[in-house]
């Protein structure tokens, strides 16, 4: 078939359907928006920031706060809207992303749940085309320039240094005129020729970065350029280009990269996630799909019941790889990669980005990835944007309500502010607060019905409320215009997960500003780790932060301060050294 049958007329694929034996019941059941889900990273192992006790383990149980399931806080529209409203709970992590797709339904042939939780019926709305797409590059961006790049493995393909030089096709081209990227970035230069010439991959660059183009752009080049029948039939699909990632809102953003450099041509998408009928979800891979973007609890669900199947697959994608890889979702994704229809590594090409990738992160995914994978690192790994602002401010729990406020004076126009908390009620407590000082605020966190997390990103990205209250749900990859501060009401528990929240400011050579309510009863296992954060990107280091002591390393997994480099050539200069 000629290339130009693939660009431009969406009809003009080749495919074919399989029929497949046996009846699946088709229809779909409807129910109240009372389910619950938790699927928020955050863990409840010490006390709030309002002065209530935790208590529980990291993996275990939320605190009280969560397990009564009636938070009423306000945050929604106008500043006066609700938080999560009650109903029970079916958590099966405190540190994972969904409910295990909403498993425990059964069929979606109508029938009454199998628990007393109700059937997901919210159906999202079509995509915008006339969507403001993404976000401008800043007076900074000329500085990418001189950010460091290693590269390690056998016969790298050589970096572009232009999209137009870079061989993608020509629709492709067109679309990143559209989308206001003009000059790739780092990241973008590196991965782009590696993933096109079939090579599996590594890669780890900052925060807003450009991460996300860098592997949407070569896939759907290669799907263009090398055509492949697409094998469905009414119950069942075979997509050629898995993207997994850790919460739903992640996933809905990439799901909008992929359509914005897919419109108008053959290539089919789609996206499964938590908290939304199935019903609805299943519909969308009726005629077959190319790009399948989804969260680990949905997609086994789907594979589960029979809906998906890997026997096609060419791209397997993980984006926050050192998030999918950790101890809230390893089984799900060893899950996927060991099912029967899995092909086998040498026949996929799989891909791993993300800013933070640890010695042990990588060592765990050199199982998945073939022996002569490439490994890309852009700039500090594991650091903070230089383009951020830091700034970090002794406070006690008990005075940070008017720290907060403080802040937000200080801004003068608050619009684009993001305030991080460690638990789900804490968002609701403070958006409620904020709303009766006048302040329009909205919230997002696992115990939000799904139909409301969306409205409060929508609300928030339309500026229609200037504040966004957040759990960890919104500290990964999100990229949200005009996000001109962050606060981190709580420090996270790990250096990394510091990183990334800060991250969602300072984006594309913009600048941005963070601060952050450290108190030293509660945070000081970040401090050594701060302090190297803060240095490294050339910032000021408070006096009590020097001598707090802490350990070196961040999180249970070694923190981010040894992943500076290819985990296989420090075990090289270990084996050469004599160890």
């Amino acid at each position: 078939m000629s290339d130009g049958g693939w660009d431009d007329e969406s009809g003009s694929s080749n495919q074919r359907g399989r029929g497949r034996g046996g009846n699946r019941g088709g229809g779909r059941g409807r129910g109240n928006y009372n389910n619950r889900n938790n699927d928020d990273f955050d863990s409840a192992s010490q006390g709030d920031s309002w002065g209530n006790g935790g208590g529980s383990s990291e993996w275990g149980t939320n605190d009280d706060g969560d397990r009564d399931g009636g938070s009423r806080g306000r945050g929604g529209r106008g500043g006066r809207g609700r938080g999560g409203r009650g109903g029970g709970r079916n958590m099966d992590r405190s540190n994972g992303d969904e409910d295990g797709g909403d498993g425990n339904f059964g069929g979606d042939d109508g029938e009454a749940p199998v628990n007393d939780k109700p059937r997901p019926t919210y159906i999202p709305p079509e995509i915008d085309e006339n969507d403001v797409y993404g976000i401008g590059v800043g007076s900074n961006f000329n500085k990418y320039e001189n950010i460091e790049v290693k590269v390690s493995g056998d016969n790298v393909p050589k970096h572009i240094e232009s999209f137009k030089s870079s061989g993608l096709r020509e629709v492709l081209i067109e679309k990143l005129v559209k989308c206001n990227y003009t000059t790739p970035t780092p990241i973008q230069k590196y991965c782009i020729p590696v993933i096109i010439s079939g090579r599996d991959m590594m890669a780890t660059a900052q925060t807003g970065s450009g991460k996300t183009a860098a592997f949407v752009l070569p896939i759907v080049h290669t799907l263009l350029s090398q055509p492949q029948d697409l094998v469905f039939d009414r119950d069942y699909c075979e997509p050629q280009c898995i993207i997994m990632s850790p919460t739903r809102e992640l996933a809905i953003q990439i799901r909008d990269v992929v359509f914005k450099l897919t419109n108008g041509t053959c290539i089919k998408q789609s996206i499964l996630y938590g908290g939304t009928a199935t019903g609805h979800q299943r519909g969308t891979l009726a005629n077959g799909i190319h790009i399948l973007v989804a969260t680990p609890g949905r997609l086994n669900d789907f594979v589960g019941r029979g809906y998906v199947s890997f026997n096609s697959l060419r791209f397997f994608v993980l984006d926050e790889a050192d998030r999918m890889l950790d101890m809230g979702f390893k089984p799900d994704i060893e899950k996927i990669l060991n099912h029967e229809t899995m092909v086998d590594v040498n026949t996929r090409q799989t891909l791993l980005f993300s800013a933070t990738l640890a010695d042990d992160i990588q060592m765990l995914s050199k199982a998945y990835l073939k022996p002569n994978y490439v490994f890309v690192a852009v700039g500090e790994i594991g650091g903070a944007c230089k383009d951020v602002k830091q700034e970090i401010r002794e406070v006690t729990k008990f005075e940070k309500k008017k720290e907060l406020i403080k802040v937000l004076e200080s801004l003068g126009d608050c619009k684009g502010t993001m305030v991080f908390v460690e638990q789900k009620r804490n968002a609701d407590f403070i958006a409620a607060f904020l709303s009766e000082k006048d302040y329009p605020t909205t919230s997002i966190h696992g115990d939000r019905e799904q139909p409301e997390r969306e409205q409060a990103l929508r609300d928030f990205k339309n500026n229609r409320m200037k504040i966004l209250v957040a759990t960890a749900v919104a500290a990964r990859g999100l990229d949200i215009k005009g996000v001109n501060c962050v606060i981190n009401f709580d420090m996270p528990s790990s250096i990394d997960e510091y990183v990334h929240r800060i991250g969602r400011t300072g984006r594309l050579g913009n600048s941005g500003r963070a601060v952050s309510f450290y108190d030293s009863t509660s945070d000081s296992n970040l401090s050594s780790d701060l302090v190297r954060i803060l240095k490294q990107a050339e910032q000021e280091v408070p006096s009590f932060l020097d001598g707090a002591g802490g350990s070196y390393g961040g999180d249970s997994y070694g923190g981010s301060s040894n992943a500076c480099s290819d985990v296989r050539v420090t075990t090289q200069a270990a084996d050469d050294d004599g160890w």
